[in-house]
């Protein structure tokens, strides 16, 4: 069959999954594993391994796609306000799984040491939509909230840093040759700084053009080109991809003065490319191998919750959190999506003799936790005590009077807002959290009774699939200085 007309019927019927998926209350990734699954090998054999070899280009660019997205969360500002707290939580909670899973791999079930530190390195990551999903369909506000949010920000990135030291290290181990101190220390960290440094260099190139740029279709071409020569320069010097084009993205939303309409604009390109990617990586799903690592892949699940949540815990406890926020923070982070499955691109890549164990666990994985985070998350808000949390905020702020020298504190209209720029608005129940609710972005004026504020916000959706949507908010609460659009 033509390539173009495989491609074709691959995207369409994926499409439909993640509509299902939302017509079930699931998340339209788990949609689009299922059917990919069905298209794969395990069943119609629709899509080979032949055809997922050489559709490698359309995986790439979707995982430097999510990258890109990832990069636009570090906004320096933000971080600084957030201190050193919350990355202290993040570092530890990605320790937490990454050491427990390894320690089970490789002491317990006595796998590879090349198997066992990847797989460990892809249990960091956090697809956070479904927990963002769950504290705006409860309107949760306090300081779980509130810690959720700078927390799945941070540990992806520290992820993905984690996954670029096990490849190097996996790669030494499976060379043959002897490791030195230069192979196990200093390449790795050579990947990293050149990494950074290259996405940094192209970061400040990109938004001295886009300062001069005003048109939408000038924002994209110019973004793409970013990210491709980001793709393809790593590709050629041997560095980490997905470093440096989240660099290039936390880059651009640090100097570009309005960077939302840049990341609005290609994500206006790529929701095809997502589809595809995630369809495809489910195709690539081998249930014949999973029966001979099903023990494996259920202890992979249990250990990186548990790693997740005891390393949240000690994290939360070290730097003195609130008791909720400390027995509670470890269950909103279970769910696992994007960053995860894209990693396991590169292991097929780099690692091709172990890819398909890896995949294998990896999909099983993102199934279990895409479809039992929410269950999670929702505990936990409740358990704080936090539902409804927002509403009571706004009540408060309603009664108090408003003067000139009000503090500039983040508000709940703030937060509400916050919230509203990760997943989408209105959500219909019937048609699951991953549904798109684009509305006119009129600019209205503000009265002494109520603040409409009307944005284009791009929805980091995890970095699941990264869907752009537009917002509108209103928000019944008095006017104050300090509340910026």
């Amino acid at each position: 069959m033509d390539i173009i007309l495989k491609i074709s019927i691959v995207l369409a019927v994926g499409f439909l999954g993640g509509k299902l998926a939302g017509l079930l209350k699931l998340p339209s990734v788990s949609g689009y594993l299922v059917i990919g699954l069905l298209l794969g090998p395990s069943f119609f054999n629709f899509v080979s391994a032949t055809d997922s070899k050489s559709l490698e280009i359309i995986s790439e660019l979707a995982l430097a796609f999510i990258a890109f997205s990832i990069g636009s969360e570090f906004v320096v500002k933000d971080m600084a306000k957030y201190g050193k707290s919350i990355f202290i939580i993040a570092l530890a909670e990605v320790i937490g799984a990454i050491a427990l899973v390894f320690s089970l791999m490789y002491f317990i079930f006595n796998m590879d040491f090349a198997f066992s530190i990847v797989i460990a390195s892809m249990s960091a990551a956090t697809a956070p939509a479904a927990t963002l999903m769950v504290i705006r369909q409860y309107r949760a506000y306090g300081p779980l909230t509130k810690t959720i949010l700078p927390v799945v920000a941070l540990d992806d990135a520290i992820g993905i840093m984690a996954f670029g030291i096990a490849l190097s290290l996996a790669k030494i181990s499976t060379s043959g040759t002897k490791a030195s101190f230069s192979s196990i220390l200093l390449d790795p960290l050579v990947e990293i700084i050149g990494s950074l440094l290259l996405g940094l260099v192209i970061g400040v190139v990109l938004a001295i053009v886009l300062k001069k740029l005003k048109a939408h279709d000038d924002f994209q071409v110019t973004s793409l080109i970013a990210i491709s020569l980001g793709l393809g320069a790593s590709n050629m010097l041997g560095l980490s991809s997905l470093l440096c084009n989240m660099m290039i993205g936390a880059t651009l939303v640090n100097l570009v003065q309005k960077p939302d309409r840049v990341f609005k604009s290609v994500n206006n390109f790529v929701a095809a490319f997502y589809v595809l990617f995630f369809t495809l990586a489910g195709a690539s799903l081998d249930l014949g191998i999973l029966k001979s690592i099903g023990l494996i892949g259920i202890t992979y699940v249990i250990a990186r919750g548990l790693g997740k949540y005891l390393g949240a815990y000690m994290g939360c406890k070290s730097v003195k959190s609130e008791k909720a926020v400390t027995k509670y923070l470890g269950l909103a982070l279970f769910p696992q999506g994007g960053v995860s499955i894209g990693l396991s691109v590169l292991v097929r890549q780099h690692l091709p003799q172990y890819a398909t164990a890896i995949t294998t666990i990896i999909m099983f994985s993102v199934l279990i936790y895409e479809t039992t985070g929410p269950i999670f998350s929702k505990i936990a808000i409740q358990k704080a005590g936090e539902v409804n949390g927002l509403d009571n905020i706004l009540l408060e702020q309603e009664s108090e009077p408003v003067t000139d020298d009000s503090p500039k504190a983040d508000t709940a209209t703030e937060t509400e807002l916050k919230l509203e720029s990760k997943i989408p608005a209105n959500t219909d129940p019937d048609q699951g959290p991953d549904t798109e609710v684009e509305q006119d972005t009129d600019i209205l004026t503000d009265t002494e009774d109520e603040i409409a504020i009307s944005d284009s916000i791009q929805s980091n959706e995890s970095h699941d699939g990264d869907i752009e949507i537009t917002i509108e908010t209103i928000s019944s609460t008095p006017v104050q200085e300090g509340i910026e659009e």
